[in-house]
């Protein structure tokens, strides 16, 4: 066995398989969804628009150890399933739900690019009001203006969960329960939730100590890190950052030894805590990539293939030029290498299961059974295939519909064929992937290549309801279900409760947010610095439709992309054929041009794991160790995010009134 199957090997036996299953959805679920939306939500949403991460799985653990602790002290003991289902909501509803689409909307109807690239007046009511709309200059969702809009997003609410659950499970059936895929990193996700249960029923493990330890350095690292911009922002007319957010910016004072190359570092320290979770050669690979570079970009500079940077250009300016002149169309060809090398990857894995499956067909070792097979106790039933079915034929219809109405000029057999033909393909193939490998894969830029294709003219399109998704991940999601002993109608109960929630909550605290300040503005360091480039981003692909030569057209470059199809597939066999590791391949494919901010610190925390604490602990303990001080660490950065953003929206709300 070379080394990548003995390391995806090692993240699948994190966790083995559950005696039995039990049911995780009860009053203390509900209770938990409530306090996720009214208390977990206002401050994810603050903190994105301050560091672009929000709370995450912080907030996930936060709600986690809070009701740990008051089941304790109830003399009440919380399963692990219990806990999943707490774990599983928080995450659904500390986001910025259903009405965080519409503030990047508002934005983008009044951003400089959409406005100097002509987008803004063209940009249909159904989605966002227009940049003249008295609902954005009074920057409220109260208002006529937004009825349109928000009908179709809830639509899209309800027909978005019938039809990831419903593809979502039936690729489960097939991937886990018929083909027997490992889903080796489901085992990661799956293994952080036993921690807490241990603490629950009073037995001080290695997981809780851990846990406890990552908390701490949460804690006080985030104290300084999100915490005092925080509060000064509440206080300041500008956040007062000891550590700058999002990053370090170097570019200008490296410009001179490495023209048009991106440098900086970010300063989270959960960048290296993570570092410690995913897999080393992953890492490894990415930080190839990114450190290439820095030879690569004043190469391309110097031969005069990235003609539009200048020197004085910032990380975003110089990364956004780059992107355009070069790495635009190369990277297309690049990820559909990977879409590419995931199929070929697919189909030879399938073949040596099919032949191992004749030998021991010819050995009398094979096991019988069939599909409809479903183990005992996990809550569903052979039926529910045909009810998923039916949930996602209905849903896929309904976005037909509904985009039909929207757009009614646009090719009808391009909006089928995303349905019913290209979704249920690609995911999975996606499905397969990250049941081999942990790794999902998809072809890039499909849906745009068809918008163009059909040679639809329009800004529309951009914002229709296509119905176009990939369920492979939540196939996984079923297997970290299974992992943890939950019955899968809990997840249904969840769902259930998870969407009215996530509107309402949505409402309330966006409107709120929207109102204390214009967003973005400098209240909202990572807003203020980062949506520029994604509008600039956007309104290069709207510009495809606009009938002219838009930014689109000066960043195709056919050759180019052909080249980087190349490139993938020529470095793919190359490390193969010297037996490299997998994960590496898939690291230095997707980390082509990126830029070193986050990838310095990830690898740097990926290295100190290999070299210090493997060695340590052994391969198999550090990663569940690994695991579980993560948790903790998201925890504790919840715990100062939510405290001090709190404070905050209370100083502000304060502020603004009349009296």
């Amino acid at each position: 066995m070379v080394y990548h199957d003995a390391e995806l090997e090692l993240y699948r036996t994190l966790m083995d398989y559950p005696e039995r299953f039990e049911s995780g959805f009860d009053i203390k679920a509900i209770i938990g969804a409530i306090f996720a939306g009214f208390v977990m939500m206002p401050g994810a949403i603050y903190l994105s628009l301050i560091t672009g991460g929000g709370l995450g799985a912080a907030a996930q653990w936060t709600i986690v150890i809070l009701f740990t602790e008051i089941a304790r002290r109830s003399f009440v003991t919380l399963r692990r399933q219990e806990i999943f289902i707490l774990f599983y909501i928080a995450g659904a509803l500390s986001t910025g739900g259903a009405f965080a689409g519409f503030i990047t909307d508002q934005y983008f109807v009044q951003s400089p690019p959409a406005k100097g690239l002509g987008i803004a007046n063209q940009v249909p009511a159904w989605a966002v009001p227009g940049p003249h709309s008295e609902a954005l200059l009074r920057r409220t969702f109260f208002h006529h203006d937004w009825l349109l809009p928000g009908l179709v997003m809830i639509f899209g609410q309800i027909a978005s969960r019938l039809n990831w659950f419903g593809l979502g499970y039936i690729l489960f059936r097939i991937t886990a329960d018929y083909e027997k895929l490992p889903f080796p990193m489901a085992a990661v996700s799956a293994q952080g939730s036993t921690a807490l249960a241990e603490a629950s029923s009073k037995d001080e493990t290695w997981r809780w100590r851990t846990f406890s330890i990552g908390a701490m350095i949460g804690l006080v690292f985030s104290a300084f890190y999100v915490g005092i911009p925080t509060i000064t922002g509440a206080i300041m007319t500008k956040p007062l950052q000891l550590l700058p957010i999002p990053w370090v910016d170097l570019t200008r004072n490296t410009e001179a030894i490495f023209p048009a190359t991106p440098t900086g570092f970010v300063c989270d320290l959960g960048n290296i805590i993570s570092g410690f979770v995913i897999p080393f050669w992953s890492a490894t690979g990415g930080f190839i990539m990114a450190m290439s570079t820095f030879i690569l970009n004043p190469w391309l500079q110097r031969h005069g293939h990235l003609p539009s940077w200048k020197p004085g250009m910032d990380t975003i300016q110089t990364g956004f030029q780059n992107w355009i002149d070069f790495y635009f169309a190369l990277g297309v060809g690049v990820s559909i290498a990977v879409a590419l090398i995931g199929g070929y990857t697919m189909i030879r894995v399938a073949m040596e299961k099919s032949a191992e499956r004749k030998v021991q067909a010819a050995a009398g070792q094979l096991q019988k059974g069939s599909f409809w097979d479903v183990p005992e106790g996990r809550g569903d039933t052979p039926k529910w295939f045909w009810y998923c079915m039916a949930a996602f034929i209905v849903s896929t219809i309904g976005y037909i519909v509904l985009c039909r109405a929207m757009v009614p000029n646009f090719p009808l057999l391009w909006v089928v064929f995303f349905g019913l033909i290209y979704t249920p393909l690609s995911s999975y193939v996606d499905a397969r992937m990250q049941g081999l490998t942990g790794m999902g894969v998809g072809i890039p830029m499909v849906k745009e290549a068809a918008i163009i294709l059909s040679k639809y003219r329009g800004v529309d399109i951009w914002f229709a309801p296509i119905p176009i998704s990939a369920a492979g991940g939540t196939a996984s999601s079923f297997r970290v279900v299974e992992l943890v002993g939950c019955k899968f109608p809990d997840v249904i109960k969840a769902e259930l409760t998870i969407m009215p929630l996530t509107i309402i909550c949505s409402l309330i605290f966006w409107q709120f947010i929207w109102r204390l300040a214009p967003i973005p503005s400098a209240v909202y360091p990572y807003a203020q610095k980062m949506w520029y480039l994604g509008a600039l981003q956007r309104g290069l692909w709207m510009t495809a439709t606009m009938g002219h030569q838009g930014l689109f057209m000066r960043a195709w470059n056919t050759p180019r992309m052909v080249a980087g199809i190349g490139f993938g597939c020529g470095a793919y066999a190359i490390l193969a054929s010297l037996h490299l590791p997998i994960l590496l391949v898939y690291g230095i494919v997707n980390g082509l041009g990126a830029s070193p901010h986050g990838i310095l610190p990830l690898f740097a925390g990926a290295l100190i794991s290999q070299l210090y604490f493997v060695p340590r602990f052994g391969a198999r303990r550090w990663k569940q160790y690994a695991t579980v001080l993560s948790a903790g660490y998201w925890c504790g950065q919840g715990l100062i995010g939510m405290g001090t953003c709190a404070l905050a929206m209370i100083t502000k709300s304060v502020s603004v009134m009349p009296y």
